[in-house]
């Protein structure tokens, strides 16, 4: 059934009302509320937070069949749901928060939680594999979800965290941090950011600000568009042609009016002032320099001479003014709306002319467009590999130019475009994330095919979060205008002819709204029109679909202690009282908390348990798998006692049959399945003790299920060590994506210390143990980071030596005690990329002794076959000597490569 009973909504919400307003106290509402909700669950009503849901929103998730992440339950509660006719763009709604899952990573305890760009980490992303490009984007859409926390850490990530890069590419990061605020508002939060955001501000001007020109430069290439228009008239197509570009200078205004907003939240009126008058100068520069009145359009203004093919570009001229196009009347590309998605001009502008080239099938409009060059430019350029922005449709650029289209359509009173319009490229974009009829999304398309081919890397691109959806949907769409306070407008984009649409679910400033239009009154049985409820009562109509204003406050039940609007309790979180933290995620390559297995398969990785990042696909692959078909044992040191409250394993089952691409597809023979049995002990106070798997959740109880989390409930007890002993089916392997054990925690975190007595690691400074090998890769893969105390079994951040592009069949890693040792044991964590590194043949230990080369005796390992991306040991007799190395035989043709050698007398 798609909406609860009208005539059960409206006595329990009327009942609720009641006894809140009899309620003595706020605390006293509060609890009136959970007990009502508790007693709706009772007669079997759905129930989400303080009020009732209006449309069934579990058979609603259920019936997103390609979903690879089944754990209906998270998107129950965090989501807002959306119901409306157009099925092309409800089900890319749905898919973009499940692809947005896939990238959701928890970094570390103190960062919480980030979003990764590609679905690896490239080489070059910062932290946990943060990328700035689509910061802006991800931030728009992740405000969105029904609690800030991800949205608030996220903000926090780019300021606080070591790493994170945030000048790496251009992005529009304080302008986005206020958009958060606006959905989620936290006055601490936002306060502690100002200086960080100033001083990113700051870093951009150093670098980037031209004083004379009183503009921003930027390459395309570090504006997120490698091959352009601009660059490709330059001797460098990738990199060239710095330019004062619109879109950048539109970010870094986006960004100066919320510094000024924020400062003057604070009181800091001289920070206040100095950044509105440098928004003011630069948005005149902007219009006076890079508006062309000719070609009525927005360009790039080239910073340097150029010169390519003899055809030269003046410094200061704009694209197409000279070179090898001058005088052709094209030149126009997306980044030219940009302007409008930060609301840079008053409605009604002159500049609005420009977004008549934006529906002409000769200027941006196709059928998977827009094109992010106007089709008959004399660059025009479709390319079958990346990164190419002359003429490929890129959701990154869609995404700006319909959040703008939005914003002219909900100010002008009459651009040169429609309602219609918005629409209509909002339904080609959602119908863009297809391939082969299923949801998906890759870097960039073909405008007249869709067709992803030549920007659909392998382990790279798939399902790529560079771009938003959600957002667009919400606030275009549905037409939700959020502000800095209570009042709020709510201008829809939908077509008035549409029988229906409903966004249900919606948390805003801590209250949960639920937005109706039903023009019969049929579908959802709470009246024809257009109705808005705030906690579950009615606070606007209207019999049309047009825009009306909400008053959040009025009426609003039990919200004013909403946890998401009380800087006391944010207070309490940034200043490290306590939070809740998962204690087995290990990005930073410390020793602990460490995760083992008695079996991997080879071409997994046991160290993916504890990356902070999930996913079910098949391919690429993001798993551990057991080695065979025999019981496996896994077992955590968490390397002191750390509070667990709950534990979760994400079993992998490869016999569910997704509709998605990167899953099998399919359902026979599956050789990973959930396991058959599981035993459980913690380890605490020097005893291992059992733990009956209680359950956490009703999902979870009774029976283990892939594609979602099965949550062990804990209590609350204090623990050092978990094992976990799995039987897997018959025939079968087990495997998971991820494990966590969420509890409480001081911050900042306490980290576990490394066991004393390895003989062979290196401090900060010291010049002994000395690494030294046969060869090293180029790429900064070398022996020093072999004894550095860090393990990272990741491609990045690299922390590895390895030997790939040597000549030889067998290389050595060789360390220098500087002084004799005695020792008997090693471990070595053997990198893996699955490619020009794996794990050796073999490797033997050898011994300096007597000036030559000795090889130890009794030498054991376990596993008995070297095994890549997780820990190997080698046990021997006991030896003592000033120096010992690593033979390696290579897996030819691929070479060998380690993160991290231990060695232990005992």
């Amino acid at each position: 059934m798609l909406a609860l009973s009208a005539e059960r909504y409206e006595r329990e919400t009327i009942n609720l009302k009641a006894i809140s307003m009899r309620a003595k106290s706020v605390r006293a509402a509060i609890l009136v509320s959970l007990w009502m909700a508790l007693s709706l669950q009772g007669v079997g009503q759905e129930t989400v937070g303080k009020q009732i849901a209006i449309l069934d929103r579990s058979a609603l998730i259920r019936e997103q069949t390609y979903f690879d992440n089944r754990d209906w339950d998270w998107f129950v509660e965090n989501i807002p749901f959306l119901d409306c006719p157009d099925k092309e763009i409800q089900t890319t709604y749905y898919y973009r928060w499940e692809l947005m899952t896939k990238h959701l990573t928890y970094g570390n305890p103190d960062t919480g939680y980030l979003f990764t760009e590609f679905i690896d980490r490239p080489f070059w992303s910062g932290a946990y594999g943060g990328i700035s490009c689509p910061a802006g984007h991800q931030l728009y859409e992740a405000r969105w979800l029904r609690q800030g926390r991800i949205a608030k850490d996220y903000s926090r990530y780019w300021l606080q965290t070591p790493g994170a890069q945030p000048r790496n590419y251009s992005t529009w990061l304080a302008d986005s941090v206020l958009a958060v605020d606006a959905v989620h508002p936290d006055a601490a939060h936002v306060a502690g950011l100002l200086d960080g955001l100033i001083a990113n501000d700051q870093g951009w001007r150093k670098r980037h600000y031209d004083p004379e020109v009183g503009l921003f430069w930027q390459t395309g290439h570090d504006d997120g568009m490698e091959f352009n228009i601009a660059s490709r008239q330059t001797q460098d197509i990738l990199r060239g042609a710095p330019s004062y570009r619109p879109s950048f200078n539109a970010y870094m205004w986006a960004d100066a009016k919320a510094i000024a907003k924020i400062a003057a939240r604070q009181g800091r009126t001289d920070v206040e002032q100095e950044y509105e008058d440098f928004a003011q100068r630069l948005r005149e520069t902007m219009v006076t320099k890079l508006w062309d009145p000719n070609r009525k359009f927005f360009f790039p203004m080239y910073k340097n001479n150029e010169n390519r093919d003899g055809y030269e570009i003046s410094a200061g001229t704009l694209v197409y003014e000279q070179g090898r196009f001058a005088g052709d009347s094209h030149g126009r590309e997306l980044i030219g709306y940009v302007p409008w998605q930060f609301q840079m001009f008053e409605p009604e502008s002159p500049y609005e002319v420009a977004w008549a080239k934006l529906m002409d099938r000769d200027g941006f409009f196709a059928e998977f467009g827009p094109s992010t060059v106007e089709r008959n430019d004399p660059m025009f350029l479709l390319q079958k590999s990346c990164c190419w922005w002359s003429g490929q449709s890129w959701p990154y650029a869609t995404t700006q130019t319909l959040k703008a289209l939005a914003n002219v359509l909900q100010r002008s009173k009459s651009p040169p475009v429609t309602s219609e319009d918005y629409v209509k490229m909002l339904g080609i974009y959602a119908k863009s994330h297809r391939k082969d009829g299923k949801p998906y999304l890759a870097e960039a398309l073909h405008p007249d095919t869709g067709s992803f081919e030549g920007h659909d890397g392998y382990n790279h691109s798939e399902h790529y979060f560079h771009s938003g959806f959600c957002d667009l949907v919400i606030t275009g769409l549905v037409g939700v205008q959020p502000s800095d306070n209570d009042q709020i407008l709510l201008h829809p984009l939908a077509p008035s002819t549409w029988d229906y649409l409903a966004l249900d679910g919606l948390v805003l400033r801590g209250r949960e709204v639920s937005i109706l239009w039903d023009r019969t009154g049929e579908r959802y049985q709470r009246g024809k029109g257009l109705s808005v409820f705030v906690d579950g009562k009615q606070v606007a109509h209207s019999p049309d679909l047009l825009p009306i204003r909400v008053d959040l406050a009025a009426n609003a039940v039990a919200s004013e202690n909403n946890a998401e609007n009380n800087p006391e309790k944010t207070a309490e979180k940034i200043a490290g009282v306590h939070s809740r933290v998962n204690h087995l995620v290990n990005n930073d390559g410390g020793y602990y908390p460490r995760v083992q297995a008695t079996s991997t398969r080879s071409g997994t990785s046991i160290a993916k348990l504890q990356d902070g990042n999930y996913w079910y696909m098949q391919n690429p692959p993001n798993r551990w798998e057991s080695g065979s078909s025999e019981p496996v044992t896994i077992q955590i040191d968490l390397g002191t006692p750390r509070q667990i409250e709950t534990l979760n394993l994400l079993f992998l089952d490869d016999s569910i049959a997704t509709q998605g691409h990167g899953s099998r597809g399919e359902a026979s023979e599956a050789e990973v399945r959930v396991p058959a049995k599981m035993k459980l002990e913690c380890y605490s106070q020097g005893r291992w003790e059992s733990i009956d798997p209680g359950f956490a959740d009703a999902a979870s109880a009774g029976r283990f299920e892939g594609h979602r989390p099965t949550k062990i409930a804990f209590g609350s007890r204090s623990v050092e060590k978990i094992r976990i002993e799995l039987e897997p089916q018959p025939s079968r392997r087990i495997g998971l994506t991820e494990i966590e054990a969420w509890g409480a925690s001081s911050l900042p975190y306490p980290i576990a210390p490394g066991p004393a007595g390895n003989l062979v690691y290196r401090p900060s400074g010291k010049e002994y143990p000395k690494a030294s090998a046969s060869h090293s890769d180029r790429f900064g893969g070398t022996p020093e980071k072999s004894n550095d105390g860090k393990t990272v079994f990741d491609p990045n951040p690299m922390n590895r030596w390895t030997s790939y592009e040597s000549s030889q069949a067998s290389d050595w890693l060789e360390f220098d005690l500087g002084e004799p040792k005695t020792f008997s044991r090693l471990e070595l964590a053997i990198y893996d990329d699955r490619g020009g590194v794996q794990a050796p043949e073999s490797f033997a230990i050898e011994v300096w002794s007597d000036g030559k080369w000795m090889a130890v005796e009794d030498e054991t390992h376990r596993p008995l076959k070297p095994t890549g991306s997780q820990w190997n040991e080698a046990r021997f007799s006991k030896v003592r000597s000033s120096k010992f190395r690593i033979v390696f035989r290579h897996k030819l043709p691929a070479k060998s490569g380690v993160t991290e050698v231990m060695l232990w007398e005992e």
